[in-house]
């Protein structure tokens, strides 16, 4: 009976090791815009795999200057195309690892419940004040807002009320606090299962501005390669795109 006992810990002690092993902590470059939705995706893959997961969450572009400054990511999420694909033109990026997890969509949203009518007039009638945008400089959400205003003529005439973000969550708060009446923004910053939860808002036309094609990649420099594709893997899941759909986004 003591020798099947010694058995029995010794086989619990090994599973033990192993797991404490193979458990990896795997550091998120994640664009803002993307936060919340990673948040739940980061929980399901937790308990799946065992392996943990630190968010990071800035603008898209001031992702991108940490990376190139050597700060210990293992993986980045932008919110466009462009940035992973040149991180793996400059050998930041694993070659192959690039794909778009998300297409992103853009809508003029106000915190006040009737100011923003379903086609956004209320851009033309001059009732407001500040317009909050994220900073193109920054954020591929921000060069769409450019693209969108400049298909409409507008662009240039806003410029007096323009108030800019440095990201997209940033943005949002500018809106919700009511430091600007109007604000363009991801839908995924005002969805939730599905429903905006607050305030007024239009969806832009997508032929508005370019697809926003959110993209993720592995990094070269990722000391847990392993988990981080692991989990990028999971990002392609029906469990991860079924979050995705309920904040707005449109999975691929």
């Amino acid at each position: 009976m003591s020798i099947s006992l010694r058995g029995l810990a010794a086989v619990f002690l090994s599973c033990l090791i192993n797991t404490t092993l193979h458990a990896a902590e795997i550091n998120a470059a994640v664009a803002a815009n993307f936060a919340k939705p990673m948040e739940r995706i980061v929980t399901l893959f937790q308990k799946e795999s065992g392996h943990t997961v630190k968010i990071s969450a800035a603008a898209s572009g001031k992702l991108y200057t940490q990376i190139k400054g050597g700060a210990p990511y293992d993986i980045f999420l932008s919110a466009d195309e462009a940035l992973p694909k040149r991180l793996q033109q400059e050998g930041l990026a694993v070659s192959d690892s690039r794909f778009v997890y998300a297409e992103g969509r853009l809508i003029l949203w106000s915190a006040q419940p009737n100011l923003v009518d379903s086609k956004g007039v209320v851009l033309n009638n001059g009732t407001f004040e500040k317009l909050a945008i994220p900073n193109p400089l920054y954020s591929p959400y921000g060069v769409a807002v450019r693209e969108t205003l400049t298909k409409l003529t507008m662009w240039n005439a806003m410029q007096r009320k323009i108030k800019k973000g440095e990201d997209a969550l940033q943005t949002y708060q500018l809106a919700a606090n009511e430091s600007a009446e109007l604000a363009f923004i991801p839908l995924s910053q005002v969805m939730r299962d599905g429903k905006v939860t607050a305030g007024s808002w239009w969806l832009v036309p997508a032929e508005l501005h370019n697809p926003i094609k959110q993209s993720a990649v592995l990094l070269s420099a990722s000391k847990e390669p392993a988990a981080a594709k692991a989990f990028l893997t999971f990002l392609k899941s029906e469990k991860a795109r079924a979050v995705l759909r309920g904040f707005g986004d449109e999975a691929p």
